[in-house]
């Protein structure tokens, strides 16, 4: 049988210059290539026209591009784009675009499905089947780009799977993403979100990049906690806040807590004045997301004028509070909606759900 070719994306820039080295070319090689595969956003190795043909021949013998194959783009009224692509072994995932202004948010799945289970949430309904490796999660923003024609200018690790639950191949994505002979978006401009898993805060802390964490509280107590973020069960809300202290005064950066709103389930003024007292204590401040509608309609998000009142609280006790709009959520590319393993047809369902 012959010999199954790595995606050269899943290796970083380092990893790079020690392949040439080994074949006893020039480490500069490296670097050339990272400006191919990112920059110029090459999908065939031969593409690479400054590199010699001998040279080329030997990297296509052990290595290949593989391009996500794009099933289905949906468009939003409001702009945003959703992206439906097909991986190797037939499973798909989902990636938003999230246009405003001066900036262009690419929204990154991590994994197909997700271990999780967090009931409000789409992305974790048909369980987990596996993790996308580095090239497939830079993958999702060259594909943005070349279907598109726009530079991407900020990424979130909110799509599809739990961040941090991948964290080898999230961290070697963003390098590459951050890079400059990458694809050159700023630390500050990635952030990665998390359902709170400790570990994988801890490990974060120590990366050395100014990147932006967030963490999806939910809830102020554990016994809800438990309910809606069964991840709880194990890192509970004091294991879970103290690597948050532990994260901003090792780093210096400020975490932003989501906190989705659920009609009489977390949005009451008592949890709006608990949460005000986490965020103050850790020097964080909170971003209030609708829950939006999934596809099993267990939860109804709470109303305006319920979140208007959240924030007024939370703000009056001094913390930055910010409401998240809600962008997509027509054809199912907001918060909580994400699904793998769509059919087209599924996909294009989505214009018609409420």
């Amino acid at each position: 049988m012959p010999q199954q070719k790595e995606d050269i994306r899943n290796l970083s820039l380092e990893e790079l210059k020690e392949v040439f080295n080994e074949w006893g070319e020039p480490e500069y090689r490296a670097g050339q290539m990272f400006k191919w595969l990112y920059q110029k956003n090459v999908q065939a190795l031969k593409q690479m026209t400054d590199f010699p043909k001998k040279l080329i021949s030997k990297l296509e013998q052990k290595f290949s591009i593989d391009t996500l194959t794009c099933l289905k783009t949906l468009a939003a009224k409001d702009g945003t784009k959703k992206f439906l692509w097909q991986l190797a072994e037939h499973h798909s995932i989902e990636t938003v675009l999230i246009p405003e202004k001066s900036r262009r948010t690419l929204c990154l799945s991590t994994q197909v499905g997700c271990k999780f289970g967090c009931p409000y949430c789409m992305s974790g309904s048909k369980g987990f089947i596996r993790q996308l490796s580095a090239a497939e999660i830079v993958g999702q923003v060259l594909g943005a780009q070349r279907l598109t024609g726009l530079q991407i200018t900020n990424i979130v690790m909110m799509g599809i799977g739990e961040p941090l639950d991948n964290y080898e191949n999230l961290v070697k994505a963003i390098r590459i993403i951050n890079h400059p002979e990458g694809l050159g978006i700023g630390a500050r401009k990635i952030t990665i979100s998390t359902c709170g898993l400790v570990p994988g805060i801890m490990k974060l802390k120590k990366l050395g990049l100014q990147i932006e964490l967030s963490v999806s509280l939910q809830a102020t107590s554990n016994e809800l906690r438990n309910r809606l973020v069964p991840i709880n069960r194990k890192y509970n809300l004091e294991k879970l806040l103290a690597a948050c202290r532990e994260y901003f005064e090792a780093t210096d950066r400020v975490i932003t807590f989501e906190y989705a709103l659920i009609e009489g389930i977390n949005d009451s003024d008592s949890d709006a004045k608990r949460l005000a007292d986490i965020a103050r204590r850790l020097k964080g401040k909170v971003n209030l997301i609708p829950c939006n509608p999934n596809m099993s309609f267990c939860y109804r998000g709470s109303t305006a004028r319920r979140v208007k009142d959240f924030q007024r609280i939370l703000r009056s006790r001094g913390v930055t509070a910010t409401i998240r709009s809600t962008r997509g959520s027509e054809i199912q590319a907001a918060c909580g909606q994400l699904a793998f393993d769509r059919t087209k047809d599924e996909e294009e369902r989505c214009r018609l759900r409420p």
